[in-house]
């Protein structure tokens, strides 16, 4: 396939609003794509060159970029980045300007009777699979003259390709592709391309849960079919999707719904990390699949000292704290951690401990299908004490009052409460369900849980907050059953003059001229945002509401937040799909009066 082939179907996916429009026309593409382009396709829709937990980034900033569409197309950069800044995507910039140059070529071709370009419409046949490696090579470009080299290898691309093209080529590199699609869409594709019923995707999910690979899934299906697929499996240096808790309103109706026994570890508020482990190879992953192993050395180190097995999958939770107190710091703290440069400097002044609940993967063996109890004892056999990994092999309860009593220990101690498993579960990669609770503080008649939020846009201030530029912020939550992203709330609370200062920096790369396809809001902002900002927010409590679209049915109205306040951002480790969900949401109304 010609990658000006794959630009058409990406303009028809930007264009399309429609759900079931959006997974019939990547059906369709995907039934023209050749088998071994499946893989490069389905990156190339995450914006990607690669898995997500493949730490190949292209690399190239706004900058970068305005500089390759100012060498292709004989401009100035700072005429390109002035240009950006009117129209606010720099792949509108690069399809003009595109479409103006092969004009003038065309023009002169004509006078000179060498028309050797054709028509404006086409490219130079270039396939995805050429284009595909072009970016590849700019991602894994190193030494001396780097930025050089992947500036003018992009300027030298963007020569070759018509405007539709140029203009979802530079958004790759931005990781910004504007498609609105999410990876539940893609498998739903995948599922009615090769399958013919796009309902076949639970099939197809519990694969991707174990693996975290579009392409790999895609591939295997084209190629071994769904037998094939269903033997893939999980493998260290791979990360599987985080099984994820539900929520249930006390101690007494958890131990009811655990048939009188249940698991018990506390819930620290940390990042989310997963650990592997390959013979001398150490690998960390963040919760939304990010490979985070350059940023933590000290876990590195951990792992070599207390991890008694040659191959080894931990699931745990990372937190900073402060060796002269021993105490634990906040979120904010230990959100500091994530960086690229400094990092042995921070780790110095900024240590972290990893408490280890969960082993996925030990010696060559897969456990997650082994229970929760088996799990716990091999976890147990596997970590030396008294180190940075502190292993959690919980507490096995049967008395309503045990549980309340580790409650309050944890409340007592500044954590957020408690995880309560079922002891006979196995691990359910990338699934939410009452296998796993959370236990957190709470009173009769109010909403006493955080829920996580994703910005959808923000609505210009007034008085004192114009010069913040945004006085409201209208957020969401995740409807995974419809793969879209529906408001809940709108919030002016909760932030300094200085965040809300910030709310325009940290959206910039996402603001979009229009609501984005995923985006289902009768509320219009004043600036639309793409879904990727996860924030934490404490509300009085949920309520119903006819303006917000979160469970809202027919006429039935949907679900609110009462008196919102922010309380953090969490878009450092929570993509938009890791947000409290509509079913959580619900979940959490019919709870909160219940006591």
């Amino acid at each position: 396939m010609t990658f000006s082939t794959l630009a058409e179907y990406f303009e028809k996916l930007e264009q399309t609003s429609s759900r079931l429009s959006l997974i019939d026309i990547l059906a369709e593409l995907f039934s023209k794509v050749n088998v071994g382009e499946i893989g490069h396709v389905s990156y190339l829709i995450q914006g990607r060159v690669a898995p997500f937990y493949e730490a190949i980034e292209i690399g190239m900033s706004e900058k970068l970029i305005a500089a390759a569409i100012a060498r292709a197309y004989g401009m100035e950069r700072e005429e390109v980045l002035k240009e950006y800044g009117k129209v606010g995507d720099l792949g509108l910039v690069a399809q003009r300007h595109c479409e103006e140059s092969r004009l003038n070529r065309d023009d002169v071709a004509i006078l000179t009777k060498k028309d050797s370009h054709g028509p404006i419409s086409s490219d130079l046949g270039m396939t995805v699979k050429e284009v595909f490696e072009i970016l590849r090579g700019i991602a894994q470009t190193q030494g001396e003259g780097t930025v050089e080299k992947k500036v003018s290898t992009l300027a030298d691309l963007l020569k070759q390709v018509n405007g539709v093209s140029g203009k979802h080529l530079v958004r790759i590199p931005l990781g910004v592709s504007r498609l609105g699609i999410g990876d539940p869409t893609i498998l739903d594709a995948f599922a009615l391309a090769k399958l013919g019923d796009r309902k076949q995707r639970s099939s197809l999910e519990e694969a991707y849960n174990k693996t975290s690979d579009l392409g790999l899934i895609g591939e295997t299906l084209w190629t071994k079919g769904l037998a094939g697929v269903q033997k893939l499996d999980v493998k260290v240096g791979r990360p599987i999707r985080s099984q994820l808790a539900e929520r249930l309103p006390d101690a007494k109706t958890i131990l009811e719904k655990f048939e009188g026994e249940a698991h018990v570890q506390k819930k620290f508020d940390g990042f989310r990390t997963q650990l592997h482990k390959d013979g001398k190879v150490v690998r960390i992953f963040s919760r939304n699949l990010e490979e985070t192993t350059h940023m933590f050395p000290e876990l590195i180190e951990a792992v070599y000292n207390q991890v008694q097995a040659q191959t080894i999958i931990l699931d745990a939770e990372a937190l900073a704290y402060n060796p002269a107190s021993d105490e634990f710091l906040p979120f904010q703290e230990t959100t500091k951690r994530r960086r690229k440069y400094k990092v042995e400097e921070m780790a110095k002044s900024l240590p972290l401990k990893a408490f280890v609940f969960d082993i996925m993967y030990k010696d060559g063996k897969s456990l997650i299908n082994k229970p929760l109890k088996a799990r716990m004892e091999i976890l147990k056999d596997t970590i030396k004490e008294n180190g940075i990994l502190i292993p959690q092999p919980g507490e096995i309860v049967i008395e309503v009052n045990r549980l309340e009593e580790l409650l309050q220990e944890a409340l007592t101690a500044n954590l957020e409460g408690l995880v309560v498993k079922r002891v006979t579960s196995v691990y359910s990669a990338g699934a939410r369900n009452f296998n796993w609770v959370k236990l957190k503080r709470h009173s009769s008649g109010q909403l006493q849980d955080t829920i996580d939020c994703v910005m959808l846009g923000y609505i210009y201030g007034k008085g004192k907050r114009a010069e913040f530029g945004a006085g409201a912020l209208l957020v969401g939550v995740y409807d995974e059953l419809k793969d879209e992203f529906v408001t809940v709330s709108k919030i002016g609370t909760g932030l300094s003059d200085e965040e809300w200062r910030e709310i325009q920096v940290q959206s910039s790369k996402f603001k979009v001229q229009s609501k984005p396809t995923r985006v289902n809001s009768l509320i219009v902002p004043s600036v639309w945002v793409e879904p990727k900002i996860v924030i934490e927010v404490l509300a009085d409590e949920i309520t119903r509401s006819p303006l917000h679209t979160a469970g809202k049915e027919n006429s039935e109205p949907g679900y609110a937040l009462r008196f919102p306040r922010l309380i953090k951002f969490r878009e450092a480790d929570k993509r938009g799909e890791d947000a409290t969900t509509v079913k959580e949401l619900i979940e959490m109304y019919n709870q909160q009066f219940k006591r």
